[in-house]
């Protein structure tokens, strides 16, 4: 098993990045919110990679926030674990296994939430990081006297509170403090969630000036592909070649960005591992990114998934081989989407440059990224992916966008649900799906009351799902019902064969 100990065992033949020996004396630096697999695959792969060059030298204290899950594999392993870098990167086959060594410790919310709060006295700490899910960032009626808070911004309010008292208030003990929700200005909200908590905790005045002025909220953008561990066979084989076992190990692409919304230099310089990788792009604004990554990137693969299970395709990679999906992924993004969103901060060079390097990632042998897990929660990213880009389309154009109607009838299709034991469940060709989707259950019923073109009416006239009334866009409605019909009847994969027979693939 990997350890800080069996580390001297590991063979220099593995080609494997071993930690540093003085990297387990450096200061803790970082509170980290989230365990998860895209936090240690994207910030925790950059503070690594900047401590092994001398630059950041700072680790990572691991708050675990949820009941679900175990840390027990972060204890046994010193909070080592390995990430598997694999990829094309500028034309040139990216293969690296790097042992990350940023991460000190674990600490569980839940039962050691004074060893949380200890940490807002160390003085070298000044970055705290979080990935709560996009529901973390939400308001939720918190008492910071709760031993912990039952909300994320109610804990983080909760420790910046203890640091404000442990160092009387300096303007130095600040924080910059950056979220990875992929919620839009989430720095913004998460910040606007925390002052309102504390107007609600009646905390002194003084705090709030020190909460307001000297600490720092930034908006980011998290984009990296870190589908979590790998299946058994594809794991067995790495750990064979290796030559320790690493239940923490994980897999992700070479492509990597952490956009991050800032023209603050003490932001710049509390955030120094920056320098050592391009990925990490501090700006004074990031809407550029945050556009190309949720709309061509999350919003094709939000577009693409219905049709991808309804023609038996398991995995991204599956599906980029059949010509017909992979042909409807480019022209989706080339003929759809990007002219949607091509305006004075996108243009048409940078979504066209975008776009293929999102088919280029989609095509990696090595990420097994799972069709049905980017369907988790399909109708509330549908919302807010997709459907701000089809309002502009037709905005700009005054017509169908005829990839995105057939992705959002397979959408309708994918939803086709009944309750059963394990959740709301449906079947493609006889094999059984789960869905899980807050709207599954109005779904389910709404199937079973409604013809296909009844529904499409409800669904689409729905504003509690959109935010707005999609039956008022001309020639929509048809087009939807036109390929629900289509895709019942013929099914996925001729439905895809005759729009890539009537519709050439565009040329990037």
């Amino acid at each position: 098993m990997l350890t800080r100990y069996t580390l001297k065992n590991i063979p220099q033949e593995t080609g494997i990045s071993l930690p540093l020996e003085n990297v387990f004396d450096l200061p803790e630096k970082v509170l980290q919110f989230g365990t998860g697999v895209l936090l240690r695959g994207l910030p925790d792969y950059f503070i690594d990679k900047a401590n092994r060059n001398g630059v950041f030298n700072g680790r990572i204290v691991v708050v675990k926030s949820t009941d679900t899950g175990d840390s027990s594999a972060f204890d046994k392993q010193d909070g080592l674990y390995t990430i598997c870098v694999r990829g094309v990167e500028n034309g040139h086959i990216v293969e690296e296994n790097i042992i990350n060594s940023s991460i000190s410790r674990v600490i569980s919310a839940k039962s050691e939430w004074g060893k949380v709060l200890q940490c807002a006295s160390n003085p070298d700490m000044k970055l705290i990081i979080s990935n709560t899910t996009e529901v973390g960032i939400s308001f939720v009626k918190d008492d910071i006297r709760f031993s912990p808070p039952v909300s994320f911004p109610g804990k983080l309010l909760s420790f910046l509170y203890e640091r404000y008292k442990a160092f009387n208030g300096s303007a130095e003990s600040g924080m910059v403090i950056i979220p990875t929700e992929l919620i839009t200005e989430n720095g913004k909200k998460l910040e606007a969630i925390v002052l309102e908590l504390a107007h609600l905790n009646g905390l002194e005045e003084s705090f709030m000036d020190w909460l307001e002025n000297s600490n720092y909220f930034c908006n980011s953008l998290v984009d990296r592909i870190v589908p979590g561990n790998p299946g058994a066979s594809q794991k067995a084989a790495i750990e064979s070649r290796l030559q320790y076992t690493d239940d923490l190990l994980i897999v992700a692409e070479a492509y990597r960005l952490w956009a991050i919304e800032s023209a603050n230099e003490t932001v710049k310089n509390v955030l120094s591992f920056s320098q050592l990788d391009d990925g990490v792009a501090i700006a004074p604004d990031i809407t550029k990114f945050r556009e190309l990554k949720l709309r061509l990137l999350n919003g094709t693969h939000t577009l693409s998934c219905a049709l991808a299970l309804l023609s038996g395709f398991v995995t991204v990679k599956d599906a980029m081989e059949n010509a017909e999906i992979s042909g409807f992924m480019k022209n989706l993004m080339l003929k759809d989407i990007s002219p949607a969103i091509i305006d004075e901060t996108v243009s048409e060079e940078s979504a066209h440059q975008f776009a293929a390097s999102v088919l280029d990632r989609f095509c990696n042998p090595h990420i097994d990224h799972k069709w049905i897990s980017i369907s988790m929660q399909y109708s509330s990213k549908m919302k807010m992916r997709n459907v701000p880009v089809l309002l502009k389309y037709y905005e700009r154009f005054k017509s169908v966008p005829e990839h995105i109607a057939l992705g959002f009838a397979a959408y309708l299709l994918l939803m086709k649900v009944d309750k059963t034991e394990n959740g709301y469940s449906g079947t493609i060709n006889s094999d059984a799906y789960t869905i899980q989707d807050d709207k599954a259950a109005w779904f389910s019923e709404s199937w079973k009351k409604y013809s296909a073109g009844e529904l499409v009416e409800k669904v689409l006239q729905e504003e509690s799902l959109w935010g707005t009334d999609l039956t008022d866009l001309i020639g929509f409605p048809a087009a939807v019902s036109g390929y629900l019909n289509q895709l019942m009847t013929q099914g996925a994969k001729q439905t895809l064969k005759k729009m890539h027979t009537d519709k050439t693939v565009v040329q990037s």
